[in-house]
């Protein structure tokens, strides 16, 4: 298993990197195109949908001419303000509450939703990459700094549960842990960053530049939170439809969904906040 997930992660590395590094639009609208296809066919999947190969195509579809072709870029905050409706007032309160049952008409426009949401968070990925390729890796890295932090944190200090019935591996010393350690490297790249011109060009560092630090360090909290309920609201799924991972398309990963849950709330949320610096 373990030879297998660094395996897909080579790869995934091998076809990502460059594009980044190129900052070569068509290659990446291709590879953001095929990934978004992807999370939305297995969102579909965990809904139950009959046909969610049929419904992810034209959904891919409409993604990429209202993005790629059309003037759906002009919509941007339209966009980011609906998704963090969406999870403030719909997806938050239901890990509390429950989702609705499998089949039947809630289910259905909750698939809806949840599809939105997705449109949303890759729409931020391209303005966020039309910004610079290294300010969308920056807001990335504090998603993953933070599912590090909490793993470490919870397999040393984990006594609390944080949602027993979703995911019962998760703590509330693994949550506090992964704000931590958010904060601590936003700090030392903040400081870093006067020294080190490239990093001047991260989201941490120009959200402090432009806002001060009491408005950074909640914000940057606000982005842990979001990451975590963005996890257990993919974890509460998949526990409704009794699977483990949302697909098999990254051996040794899971699922696209698996890898981008916690961002799918981030970053729109870190777009809107940037539109904002």
């Amino acid at each position: 298993m373990l030879k297998t997930r660094i395996i897909t992660a080579l790869v995934l590395l091998a076809v990502l990197l460059p594009v980044l590094y190129l900052n070569y639009f068509p290659a990446f609208a291709v590879i953001a195109t095929a990934f978004f296809g992807a999370a939305v066919w297995e969102s579909f999947r965990i809904f139950k949908s009959r046909q969610a190969l049929l419904i992810a195509a034209v959904w891919t579809a409409a993604f990429a001419y209202t993005f790629f072709f059309s003037n759906g870029m002009a919509q941007l905050n339209f966009w980011y303000a609906l998704c963090v409706a969406i999870w403030l007032i719909r997806f938050t309160p239901s890990l509390a509450t429950g989702l609705p049952p499998p089949e039947g008409l809630g289910n259905t426009l909750l698939s809806l939703v949840y599809a939105v949401t997705i449109v949303g968070c890759f729409v931020a990925i391209v303005a966020l990459f039309m910004h610079s390729p290294l300010f969308l890796l920056s807001v990335m890295a504090l998603v993953w700094v933070a599912d590090i932090g909490a793993y470490f944190s919870g397999k040393a200090f984990g006594k609390r549960k944080l949602a027993p019935s979703i995911s019962p591996g998760k703590s509330w010393e693994g949550a506090i842990g992964g704000g931590i350690a958010v904060l601590v490297i936003a700090a030392i790249t903040i400081f870093a960053a006067p020294s080190v011109p490239w990093l001047q060009d991260t989201f941490a560092v120009q959200l402090q530049l432009r806002r001060g630090w009491p408005i950074a360090l909640l914000v940057l909290l606000v982005l842990v939170a979001a990451s975590i309920i963005g996890d257990l609201f993919e974890s509460q799924l998949k526990r409704r439809a009794g699977i483990k991972d949302s697909s098999k398309l990254l051996p040794g990963h899971g699922g696209v969904l698996d890898r981008i849950d916690a961002l799918i709330p981030v970053l729109p949320f870190a777009a809107l906040v940037s539109g904002w610096l």
